[in-house]
């Protein structure tokens, strides 16, 4: 009796020794989540004094700004319409965007410019912008004039010089003069054909329809990126990530 009973007592032991390492586990991933959710709630805060610092500037007038900075960022990269990068890489990353979004501007100078030189640059994954025109009517002549810029090779000259040059939402700034000077500053060669093209109907229905796109894609916000690729099923939903290096590993999930 005494040799079963310190046999069970071994057991009990080993047993209440593997449930405390098993709870010492699930704390310590207790732990990694919430840093995590620290470390998102740190990203947002930082993004939201990006924005603030943002819109206390100028903004929204033919003054331009950054015209040789947006040239140098891009240059030596392929476009074709509102996509950047080599159209023979494999994984596509789409991000849904309307113009006057002030944090679409700040994932523009922020986050975006990491995923470009990283990944797009390199020829790993392409990039291509769709409008997704969710602050006001404005936001749809904005965003048809990107794809009319597109249309001669400068569609994302287009949408960086715009986001550099943002005004305050909805507040009348998107002129048929502004949009035509950002247009300029992003060297579209022919601004005849310009002025033809964002003014069409073909375009302004393209406007609409990537906005119900990303309507179908659950997306309620902006910027929210999809992600495409030989390993995805389909156009995977990524939401707005809070870094550059989410969207990293997505494309490189996704190859």
């Amino acid at each position: 009796m005494s040799g079963k009973s310190a046999r069970e007592e071994r057991r009990d032991e080993r047993l209440q020794a593997e449930s405390q390492g098993e709870q010492q586990d699930r704390r310590k991933r207790l732990l990694q989540i919430g840093a995590g959710a620290i470390f998102i709630a740190v990203v947002v805060v930082a993004v939201l004094i990006v924005i603030s610092a943002g819109n206390s500037g100028s903004g929204g007038d033919t003054n331009l700004e950054d015209v040789g900075l947006v040239k140098e960022k891009l240059n030596g990269i392929p476009q074709s319409g509102l996509l950047l990068g080599d159209p023979r890489a494999t994984v596509t990353l789409y991000e849904f965007g309307d113009l006057q979004c002030p944090v679409c501007k700040a994932f523009s100078e922020q986050i975006v410019p990491e995923v470009i030189e990283s990944q797009v640059r390199t020829g790993e994954a392409k990039i291509e912008f769709r409008n997704f025109t969710i602050i006001s009517q404005e936001s749809i002549p904005a965003g048809a004039a990107a794809i009319a810029a597109g249309k001669q090779g400068k569609g994302w000259n287009y949408l960086e010089l715009f986001y550099r040059n943002q005004g305050k939402e909805a507040s009348g700034y998107v002129t048929d003069e502004f949009l035509e000077e950002i247009a300029k500053g992003a060297g579209v060669p022919d601004i005849a054909k310009w002025q033809k093209d964002r003014e069409s109907k073909q375009v302004v229905e393209e406007v609409e329809a990537t906005t119900k796109e990303a309507e179908r894609l659950g997306f309620t916000g902006t910027p929210s990126f999809a992600v495409e690729g030989p390993a995805s099923k389909g156009k995977e939903t990524l939401g707005t990530p809070g870094e550059a290096g989410a969207i990293e590993e997505a494309i490189e999930e996704a190859s």
